[in-house]
This record gives C-alpha cells, sequence and structure tokens, in this order.
C-alpha cells in the first residue's frame, strides 16, 4: 500500500510536468494574467491599433493584387485604320478600311506562376498583419507594465511620507524632552523634505507613463491592479523555443520573402521564351470590291537582358535564403536570452523580496529604538534609506520578472488572441 501511494505521489509533479509540455507542443489561448488586460479587452486595442488597421488594407490591397495577377495584363488591343486610295490609270476613288483584333498570350506556364505570385503577396500581407498585431501587442505590455511600475514608484514614496513625517514627529518630541537638539530636529525636517521631493518626482513619472498609455491606447480602462506573483515557466525551455519560432511572423515574412523570390525567379526563367501575340483581321479595299480575313502573330526576338534579368534573380533567391537563415538565427539567440532572463529574474526578485522583508523590519526596530532614545537620528535615517533602496529594488524586480514572462506568453501568442489562423 505504502508503494502504491508513493508511486502515485511520484507520478503526480511527472504527470503536471508532461501536461505543461503538451500544452507548449500544442498551444491553446490562455486567459490573461490578472495584471494584464483581459483578452478581450486587449484583442480590440490591437484591432484598432493604427500599424494594424494599415496592414489590414494592406492585406486587402494584396487580395486585389492577387486577382490582378491571376487575370493578368494581357488585354485584347483594337486596331483600325481608314484611307482612300486613287487609281490613276481610271481616275476612280476607293474607301478602304481595315479593323483587327489582338492579345498576348502567357505561354510556358507564367499563367500559374502569376497565380502563385499573387497567392505568395498576399500570404505576405497576411504575415505583415500577423506581425503588426505582434509589435502592438509587444507595445502594449511593455507601456502597461511601465506604467505599473511607475505607479508602484509613487506608492512606495507615498508610504515613506508616513515613516518620515514618524522620524519628525519623534525628533521634536525628544527636542522638547531635551534629550535632542535643533540640529536633529532640522535633519528630520529636511528629511522630510527630501521625501516629498522624491514623490513629487515619482508622481510625475506615473503621470507622464499614463499619458503615453493613453495616447497609444486612448480607449484603454487605466485601473491599477494588484501585481501577481511571479512564476516559472511551466515545461521545457525547448518547447517554448519551438512554439516561438513557430508562431514568429518574422520568420514567415523571411520564408515568405523567399518563396517570392523562387517564383519570380522561375517566372524569369519562363520569360526567356516570349509570349506571342495572336490578331485576327479583316480588310475592305476598293470600296468593297475586294474583302480580305486574316490572322498575325508577332513574337519579340529575346536578347541579353531576358538573360540578365533570370541570373539577377537567382541571385535574389540566394540573398532571400541567406535572410532567412539570418532571421532564424536571431530569433533563437533572442529566445534563448529572454528564456535566460525569465530564469534569473526570477530568482533576482525572491532575493529582492528576502532584502525587502529585512529591511522593513529593520526600519521598524531602529524607528522604536530613536523613539526611546536607544540610537541616533543618522541610523535612523540609514536604516530607512536602506528599506527605501529594498523597496524599490523589490518592485522593480517584480516587474522586471513579470515582464519576462509575460514577453514569452506574447511571443509565444498563449495570450490576447495572437495564435495564427
Amino acid at each position: 500500500m505504502m508503494m502504491r501511494m508513493y508511486g502515485i505521489a511520484l507520478a503526480g509533479p511527472l504527470l503536471m510536468s508532461l501536461l505543461a509540455s503538451v500544452c507548449i507542443a500544442q498551444p491553446v489561448q490562455q486567459p490573461a494574467p490578472p495584471d494584464l488586460p483581459a483578452n478581450e479587452i486587449a484583442q480590440l486595442l490591437l484591432t484598432d491599433d493604427p500599424s494594424v488597421v494599415q496592414a489590414r488594407h494592406a492585406l486587402e490591397a494584396a487580395r486585389h493584387r492577387a486577382v490582378g495577377l491571376t487575370a493578368g495584363n494581357q488585354e485584347w488591343v483594337a486596331r483600325g485604320t481608314a484611307q482612300r486610295r486613287r487609281d490613276r490609270g481610271n481616275g476612280a476613288d476607293f474607301n478602304e478600311w481595315t479593323f483587327g483584333l489582338e492579345r498576348a498570350i502567357r505561354v510556358g506556364g507564367k499563367a500559374g506562376l502569376d497565380r502563385q505570385l499573387g497567392e505568395a503577396h498576399e500570404r505576405m500581407a497576411a504575415a505583415k498583419l500577423g506581425e503588426a498585431r505582434h509589435e502592438a501587442a509587444r507595445e502594449l505590455l511593455a507601456q502597461w507594465l511601465d506604467w505599473l511600475a511607475a505607479e508602484r514608484t509613487r506608492q512606495l514614496w507615498t508610504e515613506q511620507i508616513a515613516f518620515a513625517q514618524d522620524n519628525l514627529k519623534a525628533a521634536s518630541t525628544r527636542r522638547k524632552a531635551g534629550d535632542a537638539s535643533k540640529l536633529e530636529e532640522n535633519a528630520a525636517q529636511a528629511d522630510l523634505a527630501e521625501v516629498q521631493r522624491q514623490l513629487s518626482t515619482a508622481a510625475n513619472g506615473e503621470s507622464k507613463a499614463r499619458a503615453r498609455l493613453r495616447a497609444h491606447f486612448p480607449t484603454l480602462a487605466l485601473q491599477v491592479p494588484p501585481l501577481s506573483e511571479p512564476l516559472a515557466l511551466n515545461g521545457d525551455p525547448g518547447a517554448w523555443r519551438e512554439q516561438i519560432l513557430k508562431e514568429s511572423d518574422e520568420l514567415r515574412i523571411a520564408k515568405e520573402e523567399l518563396r517570392q523570390a523562387e517564383l519570380l525567379a522561375a517566372r524569369s526563367r519562363a520569360d526567356r521564351i516570349p509570349d506571342p501575340t495572336l490578331g485576327v483581321h479583316t480588310s475592305s479595299e476598293r470600296s468593297g470590291a475586294e474583302r480580305i480575313v486574316g490572322v498575325t502573330l508577332s513574337m519579340p526576338i529575346g536578347g541579353v537582358a531576358r538573360g540578365a534579368h533570370e541570373r539577377e534573380a537567382l541571385q535574389q533567391v540566394e540573398a532571400a535564403r541567406a535572410a532567412v537563415e539570418r532571421k532564424q538565427r536571431e530569433l533563437e539567440a533572442e529566445i534563448a536570452a529572454n528564456l535566460a532572463d525569465a530564469a534569473g529574474s526570477l530568482e533576482r526578485w525572491r532575493f529582492a523580496d528576502q532584502a525587502l522583508a529585512a529591511g522593513r523590519d529593520n526600519t521598524q526596530l531602529t524607528q522604536r529604538a530613536y523613539s526611546l532614545g536607544e540610537a541616533d537620528l543618522q541610523t535612523l535615517f540609514l536604516a530607512r534609506r536602506q528599506s527605501v533602496d529594498a523597496a524599490l529594488g523589490a518592485a522593480q524586480a517584480r516587474i522586471d520578472a513579470l515582464r519576462a514572462r509575460y514577453r514569452l506568453l506574447v511571443d509565444a501568442h498563449l495570450i490576447w488572441g495572437l495564435e495564427h489562423d
């Protein structure tokens, strides 16, 4: 019985780890963390972002372009002439005319290549729309967390006002009791003024962060949520890497550029055989005494330029292939750095949180000791400043840890409706 229970206990964490890996391998949209805008709100914000609107119109333009490429630019051309003929032998005049229709015909599979090029342009525009949404999501995340960080800093300095006021009150009380000098009271007054200055700076920083966020996302309701506890990433780092690469619109764009270059090279190769122009015509000569019906065929004679264009297109293919490889390596390096940052920032937050707890306890003890005359004012100032530094450091470490984790969620398209269709 004990062996069976022990086996179940071991299977529990293993099962959770396996499920987390499956969630990354086959991702579904997750609810946004509680200290971020909800998925429904974020999707509306991203849809209305000007860069996304621009990319959406570009996608519609690409669809029309695809229709045009499929249809081709070969159109019917009507030609007509009218003339008057004079026969000097018998002094007769004749009215004559010619009318014809002609059109170039795509040969060598060019029509199919043009259709594929149109589809490639459409896919490229769709990838750029996805990248615009991704960049807008990154901007929303960055500005939202910048505002929360500024708001938290303002709150911390607001809390310090009460501490500084208590220190001034204690210094005044001790001076009246003859246990402290006017110099100590003045120092406590100066310390309170410095805290007020820091609070004013923090409030100004919060106002600027709020203004930037509201200017970029004017319909976003700004309500300060409680900051979440930073968490470790679920799943294997390799699974995160594969998921982010699979969802990367930047990589999709590079691959679509390669596909377009390959199609253009194939089109240039097909253009080595020029498109013929076929036509029919009818003529009336000698005032209708003679009628002519015929067909025409014309074809350009290819020269050096067509071969040069093909060689240029082939080099463009190699350049696009190198661009895909470069983008792949850049993304892998960025993902590796972000994964390392997520782990490192979580560890730094834990240390900063421990320092914060110790600093608060030390400040409270020192303040009580000063009130009782067991510590001097400079020791109290030092303890409070250490506590402030610890509080500011812990707040920034928390934001950094959350930012690193949430950035991976955005890059993996796990929140805010960023997943590909």
